[in-house]
């Protein structure tokens, strides 16, 4: 009784049933409550309050972790999640503190922790990415509206003679941005062309307009992925917008909004080159601004780690942009339209088609009289590059000749050195010194280099000094012999054209891909940085051998910007379509920023420059769709509604699956991602396109080269050949060789309607 009057029961506080004394002690009815008590230990966090100095009255209170918690999680013995949760609580409280260091600390304090991610790639100042921005657009190389990136700071803005004139809205000072990021158009006006067949001519679709020019801002609001734009809409839209439907109208109504290929009319208006500074940073305000806060002019920029500012960029006087309409000639120096393509290894049939395809869809003139081309049209060119050896090999001063030989004696690329195509297809040699030495930011510089040149996403492939010493012995050697016989040169010229002389079981030494497990991995590294070196010395298109034309590419050679095509579903780049122009700009940051970071050109690096750099509208990254239409369907995306063809796999280009192998067949080259400008069918070097007829089967006038082709398959060439010994089911890589070798027969035209003349 004298135990209970002493601690008399208190009443229930705010609906809890822990009794406390006034002295805050806790009161138990029972063991049971006080050991459900003790178990509970409270929240993970509680307030513990601190005095602040010189504020008396005042105490802060800072949230810490609970004792009890922490001895209850982290210290008693035989539980599993104890440690597991101290782990968390202290590296959140880590996490947490470099955080706040990195928004309210110094920027220029360098904070060497884990959690920062992928170091920078960046080596050029603001003012330098201003300057590369200026000279581009004033080029004329961003025909486009799209906004210009905040981070690049510009207080004027540019004036774009690409981009014709725009109204701009007036929009209050108080809701403008602080940094310009349009451009000021005082380009010619733009005529969006209604291209369709007319009656009675609408068996093929007409040619696109000379110095036509694709808006690659429409066609990315209808094919962007990050939009949630399906490729099959996409092609529809292309194909619709360039007369590719000719003998299917089946849309109704009104199609403007699908027009993406216009004519530029007039010239461009100097005298609109007025730009006015933002009122919210002039320039005084920007210096004042970052005087204030002791920051300089590249502040907010995270250069790469251990490397120097590179000096302001040494760029030629920007180019004097003049529409298609007024130039001279329909060709000049500065717009040559010239398709790269690079090639190491024996000459097989994949190049072949590629050059077919070229042929059967480009306008290179062949339909025309030899000696009366057409004027008005600048006629591409398709330059393959040919690496005589393996990548890491020196090419011997007899290079040229003997490449030329193992061509001439090789079926699938003798057709080519006919006289017909000779202002059309050009084989030239790769010669890596003389590549580099001819690029003006890495000839002093690349060969303190040589032991990472092949560096490819970080993967760097050394070759031995002992290798490279032996094949400088081998080129001495070769120096010295001054007589070969005829027999002997054209015995090495047939045993480069089928292979003999590559080492498949040798990586470095391996010289084209034989197989899936002999893949030459080198040659793939030394193309990724081939691209850049052939479209920065001689501008043009570069174009992996493992693509297919589909189309011409008038309106994307107007286009006078540069672009390679999206990595499928990432924000990255694939440049086996690459499109830069000659000496620009925006090549020479590519190269000195390659030249700090390893000499790196994988397109998931490339990828890394452009947007460290705030560059990436400079190198658009266009829709996969364009150039590429079956990868989303390969990965998984977009398979409820595919286009056609509908591929899941890129071997089922070869080997087209039962369920649809009628498609290719009935449909032809029409039914094949028609709308497109390419098909890249990824490597897959070792599989024939017609493994029924695996040689080049163009007609008489070539019957040397087949018979040749034919003898090393053991195909009887005398045997008559019957329909019925051909392949039941053909696939789609079958058809479109077929398709391509029947216009250089003469057997049918082009996919224009135009038939060759010999």
């Amino acid at each position: 009784m004298a135990s209970s009057s002493f601690f008399p029961t208190p009443p229930r506080v705010n609906g809890s049933n822990k009794p406390r004394m006034s002295n805050g002690l806790p009161v138990f009815s029972s063991a049971v409550q006080e050991k459900l008590h003790r178990h509970s230990a409270g929240p993970l966090f509680t307030l513990i309050t601190l005095p602040i100095p010189g504020v008396p009255g005042r105490r802060l209170r800072v949230p810490v972790i609970n004792p009890a918690r922490l001895q209850q999680c982290g210290i008693r013995s035989g539980r599993k999640r104890g440690p597991v949760l101290l782990c968390l609580a202290i590296f959140a409280m880590i996490y947490a503190t470099f955080a706040l260091a990195k928004r309210w600390g110094s920027h220029e304090k360098q904070w060497p922790t884990p959690f920062q991610g992928p170091t920078s790639t960046l080596v050029f100042k603001r003012d330098d990415l201003q300057w590369i921005w200026e000279w581009e657009i004033l080029s004329g190389h961003y025909p486009s509206s799209r906004k210009i990136p905040e981070e690049i700071g510009f207080t004027t803005t540019p004036i774009n003679p690409a981009l014709p004139p725009k109204k701009a809205p007036t929009i209050p000072l108080r809701f403008r941005p602080p940094f310009v990021t349009n451009t000021l158009g005082i380009g010619p006006k733009r005529v969006y062309l209604d291209i369709q067949s007319r009656p009675p001519n609408v068996a093929y679709p007409p040619r696109p307009v000379p110095g036509s020019v694709a808006d690659l801002d429409v066609l990315m609001e209808y094919c962007d992925f990050s939009k949630k734009k399906f490729v099959r809409d996409c092609l529809e839209v292309l194909r619709l917008g360039a007369g590719l439907d000719n003998q299917a109208r089946l849309r109704r109504g009104k199609m403007d909004e699908w027009k993406y290929i216009y004519a530029e009319q007039g010239d461009v208006n100097w005298a609109l080159n007025v730009t006015t500074e933002t009122p919210h940073m002039g320039k005084a305000a920007v210096q004042g601004h970052l005087s204030a806060t002791e920051q300089d002019s590249s502040s907010e920029l995270t250069k790469k780690r251990g490397a120097e500012w590179e000096p302001r960029p040494d760029l030629r006087a920007p180019l004097k942009y003049e529409p298609f309409s007024t130039l001279p000639s329909p060709c000049d120096d500065e717009n040559l339209r010239v398709f790269h393509m690079f090639w190491a290894g024996p000459f097989t049939d994949k190049p072949y088609l590629a050059l077919l395809s070229f042929l059967f869809t480009q306008n290179v003139g062949l339909h025309l009289p030899e000696d009366r081309p057409d004027t008005k049209v600048c006629r591409p060119q398709f330059w393959l590059w040919i690496n005589p050896g393996p990548a890491a090999a020196v090419p011997n001063p007899n290079a040229r000749k003997d490449m030329y030989d193992s061509l001439q004696a090789n079926p699938w690329a003798a057709p080519f050195l006919h006289p017909r195509f000779k202002d059309v297809v050009h084989f030239k040699l790769w010669n890596t010194t003389e590549q580099l030495d001819g690029i003006p930011e890495l000839k002093d510089e690349w060969r303190a280099m040589r032991d990472t040149l092949f560096n490819s996403g970080g993967v760097i492939v050394n070759v031995p000094a002992a290798d490279e010493k032996a094949a400088q012995e081998e080129q001495e050697t070769t120096q010295e012999e001054t007589v070969e016989s005829e027999e002997d040169t054209t015995t090495a010229a047939k045993a480069s054209a089928t292979g003999s002389e590559a080492n498949p079981d040798d990586p470095l030494h391996r010289l084209g891909s034989q197989s899936a497990d002999t893949y030459d991995r080198m040659s793939v590294i030394l193309s990724d940085m081939a691209r850049f070196v052939l479209c920065h010395r001689f501008g043009g298109i570069y174009l992996d051998a493992d693509t297919i034309f589909l189309r011409d590419w008038e309106e994307l050679w107007g286009w006078h910007g540069a672009f390679a095509y999206r990595w499928s579903r990432l924000e990255k780049y694939n440049t086996a379509v690459l499109k830069m122009n000659k000496n620009s700009a925006l090549g020479t940051f590519l190269f000195r920023t390659a030249l700090k970071n390893g000499l790196d050109f994988h397109p998931m690096t490339v990828s890394k420059y452009t947007k460290d750099a705030y560059l990436e509208e400079l190198l658009l990254r266009l829709p996969d769709a364009l150039f590429d239409s079956a990868w989303l369907n390969t990965e998984w995306f977009q398979r409820d509604r595919p286009p056609q063809p509908y591929f899941t796999d890129f071997a089922d280009f070869f080997d087209t699956p039962q369920q649809n192998s009628a498609s290719p067949a009935a449909l032809g080259f029409d039914g094949f991602f028609k709308g497109a400008y390419s098909y890249h069918f990824h490597n897959f070097w070792w599989k024939p396109f017609d493994p029924s007829r695996n040689w080049p089967d163009l007609g008489p006038r070539f019957a040397a080269t087949e018979r040749i082709a034919r003898t090393a398959v053991e195909a009887d060439d005398d045997k008559e050949e019957l329909v019925a010994d051909d392949k039941r089911d053909l696939d789609w890589a079958t058809v479109l060789k077929r398709t391509f070798e029947a216009y250089i027969r003469g057997e049918r035209p082009n996919m224009y309607g135009e038939w060759i003349q010999w």
